[in-house]
């Protein structure tokens, strides 16, 4: 459980947030993350090794760059489930409807 826990603090950290979704769709570059991001190169790598050492991300070395991708199917899973379910909320709340039904209590 405490595992899990760690896992989601992680990923509550907008920046290392925005790092997993950089990753999603492919392997990306570290100097490519910081320059879509905006942030140091050297930023990145601190965030990075603690993404890789939860097992978030995976690294692959090609030549003299390092890329990093969602190696494991089950994060890519539930990143795109939450992200299709935020999209969901939001169209909801731009249509005029409540995002979520009022609660009794």
């Amino acid at each position: 459980m405490v595992e899990l826990a760690e896992t989601f603090r992680l990923m509550s950290d907008p920046t290392r947030l925005r790092i997993i979704l950089s990753c999603l769709d492919s392997a990306v570059a570290v100097g490519d993350i910081a320059d879509r991001l905006g942030i140091s190169g050297s930023l990145v790598s601190h965030h990075l090794r603690l993404l890789r050492a939860a097992r978030l991300l995976q690294a692959e070395r090609r030549g003299r760059q390092v890329f990093y991708a969602v190696g494991d199917e089950h994060v890519r899973s539930m990143l795109t489930d939450m992200t299709d379910h935020v999209s969901e909320e939001v169209e909801t709340e731009v249509e005029g409807e409540p995002a979520a039904p009022d609660l009794p209590g």
